[in-house]
């Protein structure tokens, strides 16, 4: 009788643990779940099953999502045909996401890859394991979202009774380790006092920046338990707002738009925090700027600051309740202070009416093709242009550039062509011109 060659199936074991906890033992649950995987290939044995030598171990890794480096490495080896068959101790240690894991399954069929449970006893070779596989899976997922919304209510019902519920802390508090809250570091403690009663002095969050800046104090140091350093760096605008209004600094704790009393105590008194926050209000209104179309940003977030590397946003200043003067100005110069930009502002006129100027002499090399359509653009942009409303010539603009460089130190504009929109209106004339 002829003996038929059994054909080799090769194995993979996927093993998973949520946590890094316990992964530097001599025996890891990692360590148990591929023995297990490595004892059930073996009674497969006759079926021509291999373990492969290779090993795919996540530890402390989540299953709600595929962002994992041992999985991304069996993924590649399934494209790569390496992979027969997928083993694991349990479904939700492949995931615990229904949408990723029948994304994974299709992904295995597709490469003809047959998934195993080892404690759960099918695979999805047959019509039945699939259809367990799913009912499985529904419940993990169930499970992991009982697990996220006990979590949420765990973190509200602490908020609420003014516990720290962990994270970085802000500058002017270090953390209790033992007892899990907050509590004042002196020395820190007294800079905040300090940018609170700068600012209700200076009634300007810039400029209590530049000043906190230019003593040379900067932003709290925090060391993560990985060794990960964060902070310890020069104040921004944005950061002193947000110290400004942060609450916890009277002692508060805020969770949906309420406060609740806090258990660390508080370095700033209510009275000066609440004066701190109508002066940033009043500040906030008097800066609100008009919609009116006469102060339209034609080139808003479009011009660049070459100097900075980074965009210049439309303002204005007004004089009395008629004449406006409209500005771009560099986001660095407005976030950090106009010393650390040379080109700071430029007048708003000035450079749209130097960019419509040099529209007509743009010169495009190494695309012919490219030249040719933005000439037989322009004539026609060119002709309607004073017709047309603020936002329709800042729809154009957008079209025919990604952003335009200016150097204020010799004046000279940058043009980066928008090569798409270029086409786009190149085929929006010709349709005009064909009715």
């Amino acid at each position: 009788m002829e003996n038929k060659t059994v054909k080799p199936v090769y194995c993979a074991i996927y093993t998973r643990k949520s946590t890094s906890e316990g992964l530097e033992k001599e025996f890891t649950t990692l360590d148990a779940q591929r023995e297990a995987g490595e004892n059930y290939i073996k009674s497969q044995k006759s079926q021509g099953w291999v373990t492969l030598s290779d090993q795919y171990n996540d530890g402390g890794f989540t299953g709600a999502d595929t962002n994992r480096p041992a999985l991304q490495k069996l993924i590649n080896d399934v494209k790569l045909g390496r992979i027969n068959c997928i083993v694991v101790y349990k479904v939700d240690r492949l995931s615990r996401s229904l949408l990723d894991f029948s994304r994974l399954l299709e992904f295995f069929d597709q490469h003809k890859v047959t998934f195993v449970s080892v404690t759960q006893h099918f695979n999805t070779e047959s019509s039945m394991g699939r259809l367990t596989l799913n009912i499985l899976l529904s419940f993990a997922q169930f499970e992991r979202e009982m697990i996220s919304e006990r979590t949420k209510d765990k973190m509200a019902a602490a908020r609420k009774k003014g516990k720290w519920t962990g994270g970085m802390p802000i500058l002017g508090y270090d953390v209790d380790q033992e007892k899990h809250k907050l509590i004042i570091n002196e020395q820190e403690a007294k800079l905040v006092s300090k940018i609170f009663k700068l600012y209700l002095e200076v009634s300007s969050i810039l400029i209590t920046t530049q000043a906190l800046n230019e003593e040379g104090h900067t932003s709290k140091k925090y060391i993560a338990k990985t060794g990960r350093v964060f902070g310890g760096i020069p104040f921004d605008k944005n950061r002193i707002h947000q110290m400004l209004m942060n609450p916890l600094y009277m002692g508060k704790v805020k969770y949906d738009n309420v406060l609740y009393g806090g258990e660390h105590e508080a370095i700033i008194d209510e009275g000066l925090f609440k004066e701190v926050q109508e002066r940033i209000k009043y500040n906030r209104q008097n800066r609100k700027i008009s919609k009116n179309a006469k102060c339209f940003g034609l080139l808003s977030q479009i011009l660049r600051c070459k100097a900075c590397d980074c965009v210049m946003f439309h303002t204005y200043s007004a004089k009395g309740k008629v004449k406006k003067y409209r500005y771009y100005v560099c986001i660095k110069a407005q976030k950090l202070g106009y010393a650390t930009c040379p080109t700071r502002s430029v007048n708003a006129q000035d450079i749209e009416d130097a960019v419509m100027k040099h529209l007509p002499q743009i010169e495009i090399k190494n695309n012919q093709l490219l030249l040719d359509k933005y000439k037989k653009v322009m004539p026609k942009i060119l002709s309607i242009w004073d017709t047309l409303v603020p936002n329709e010539k800042r729809r154009i603009i957008k079209h025919l550039f990604c952003s335009i460089d200016y150097n204020a130190e010799t004046g000279a504009l940058g043009f980066n062509l928008n090569e798409k929109g270029i086409y786009e209106l190149y085929g929006e004339i010709c349709e005009q011109n064909s009715k």
